[in-house]
């Protein structure tokens, strides 16, 4: 999933970041208001993080002219401001959430998986593609019963390709869903997480799952050979 993170406190926004990678997210960074709304109409986000108290444009103006837009993705408000007046105005602002500084990142782990449900509630249900199960929410993965460890980057690759089973999925569209824009297009990275994917949960395996279409993409299948 791909989120994206206004907040102009740069020790705090590496912080957030490095957390939400960690989890497996993809991360797009802006550090003013103005940023934050052009990343914002620019590309698919499955949730965005907002600060209030932001150079050049404040969270509440970019939310606002965000719903004026018509985009309707999930935002959460961060802010060190905490009366009434301040969240109703977030709210109204077109806000879904809204957290007060400081907080526990376990606290904005859990409201970041409220708002996917609700925004979205079938990316949290189980995925099965043959015997091979993913939880999105405990990030777990089985085939055949049998656990299988993934790093983060591998489980967001595994869960959008079971997100499109029997799809062919090019290199650009698992680029666009699963990286953010720092990534370097071109580049074989994409080429090393399926082999390492393949290595963990085809492998070990009498079917495989996972298919190589040559000069097109990749295609996670009910079985088959690769």
């Amino acid at each position: 999933m791909r989120i994206l993170l206004v907040e102009d406190n740069r020790r705090l926004h590496t912080s957030l970041r490095e957390s939400l990678e960690e989890d497996g997210y993809a991360v797009d960074s802006a550090f003013d208001g103005e940023e934050g709304e052009a990343f914002a109409l620019a590309a698919p986000y499955d949730l965005i993080i907002l600060d209030i108290m932001l150079p050049k444009k404040n969270g509440f103006q970019v939310c606002q002219e965000l719903r004026n837009q018509r985009l309707r993705t999930p935002i959460l408000m961060l802010t060190a401001r905490d009366t009434v007046d301040d969240r109703v105005e977030g709210l109204d602002s077109g806000a879904d959430d809204y957290l007060v500084k400081p907080f526990a990142m376990k606290e904005l782990r859990a409201r970041l998986r409220a708002l996917l449900r609700r925004d979205q509630p079938e990316k949290t249900k189980l995925l099965r593609v043959a015997d091979l199960i993913l939880d999105p929410v405990n990030h777990r993965l089985e085939r055949g019963g049998v656990p299988i460890d993934l790093t983060a980057r591998e489980f967001a690759m595994l869960e959008y390709l079971m997100r499109n089973p029997n799809r062919l999925v090019t290199r650009e569209m698992i680029e666009s869903h699963v990286w953010n824009f720092d990534f370097v297009s071109g580049s074989n990275v994409i080429d090393v997480y399926i082999r390492r994917l393949r290595r963990k949960m085809d492998d070990p395996f009498e079917v495989k799952l996972l298919e190589t279409v040559r000069g097109a993409g990749y295609r996670l299948t009910n079985g088959g050979s690769t």
